[in-house]
């Protein structure tokens, strides 16, 4: 492995194509990344539509955006964004993505140093090769990439930007709803893996539990290709729980900061809301809170998960609407004291 000269760092490229979550991670570092190399500027290679994540990102000074074609497009859209890139001249570049495609936009980059995870399939094109450290949320764990660069973990958050149309957006929905935020929760029941979704009907009976018991109101939140799953937790819920408008992922952030807890499964709306400061619980079936649950590492995050759960018994993940309740309960008190506590 080579040694770095630092002083001769002044491009900086991260590779991260997608997707929402694992980029919206990504950001994590960039600010440590920025102090170690004061004079240099930072660029970040991403695939449409998951650039909407990096918006007004303060230690960016490009984002490089790609189209995900098929076929005679793809093969010279790559062809053009090697010669793209290698007309950049970085200095380094951070292949935080690590994967076939990056890797073969690294190997064309004619960079003084790159830099990848040792155990990457095409591993042999990097000349700095950062070790994974002990399995932890991701955001924590990102940084492992930049040991070789001399760079260590430090406290570090997420960073997303949310658009003031996107809070007047949020705003005048609740207005008009007669929304209380300190007494709304919002679910979001829908993901793009169906192996992450926890059983709709059990999003349907936590909704009417949080009503009836609780007396707070339910806001349904869903994205793209999500609103069926939004629709048949309303219709099967017995409570009244209002359906959220289209939102896009700005949107969502919005209403995350207007809202008592969100409760989701495990995916990209999650970690937003540990980038805006939201209180949320996600629900672990088919992966890991390990990797992916911000409990320990961002107050007012948390998971649900049961160790014992059979995947192949289907998507109720071992886990009652009733352990969901309880866990919503003791954040809510756990959230009321700590507010206590702070403004005393």
């Amino acid at each position: 492995m080579c040694r770095i000269d630092a002083h001769k760092i002044k491009k900086i490229l991260v590779i991260q194509f997608r997707p929402f979550g694992d980029v919206l991670l990504a950001t994590s570092y960039l600010e440590a990344l920025q102090t170690k190399f004061p004079e240099a500027s930072i660029d970040f290679l991403v695939k449409k539509p998951f650039q909407k994540v990096l918006y007004k990102n303060p230690w960016l000074a490009d984002i490089i955006t790609i189209d995900q074609p098929s076929g005679i497009r793809y093969l010279t859209g790559r062809l053009k964004l090697f010669g793209d890139i290698r007309k950049r001249r970085y200095d380094l570049i951070i292949d935080q993505q690590s994967g076939v495609g990056s890797s073969q936009v690294v190997l064309f980059s004619n960079a003084t140093y790159r830099l990848g995870w040792s155990k990457a399939k095409w591993r042999w094109c990097y000349n700095l090769k950062a070790e994974q450290g002990p399995v932890r949320y991701r955001s924590s764990q990102n940084f492992d990439m930049l040991a070789p660069l001399g760079i260590s973990e430090k406290p570090h958050k997420p960073f997303y930007h949310i658009k003031p149309e996107s809070v007047e957006y949020a705003d005048n929905w609740m207005e008009a709803h007669r929304m209380d935020a300190s007494r709304t929760v919002i679910i979001s029941p829908g993901s793009p893996r169906e192996r992450k979704k926890w059983v709709l009907e059990n999003y349907a009976a936590l909704s009417d539990e949080i009503v009836l018991n609780m007396k707070m109101q339910v806001v349904i939140l869903w994205g793209p290709q999500e609103y069926q799953d939004a629709c048949t937790v309303m219709q099967q819920s017995k409570q009244t729980c209002h359906l959220a408008p289209p939102s896009d992922y700005n949107q969502a952030a919005a209403f995350l900061k207007r809202c008592r807890l969100l409760i989701c499964n495990d995916g990209g709306l999650y970690h937003l809301s540990v980038a805006v400061d939201a209180p949320a619980l996600a629900i672990f079936g088919s992966t890991s809170p390990k990797k992916w649950s911000a409990e320990g590492f961002f107050p007012g995050h948390y998971h649900l998960f049961n160790s014992e759960w059979d995947k192949a018994s289907g998507n109720h993940f071992g886990i009652t609407p009733e352990d969901v309740y309880q866990k919503v309960a003791s954040i809510l008190d756990e959230l009321s004291s700590s507010n206590r506590a702070s403004s005393a």
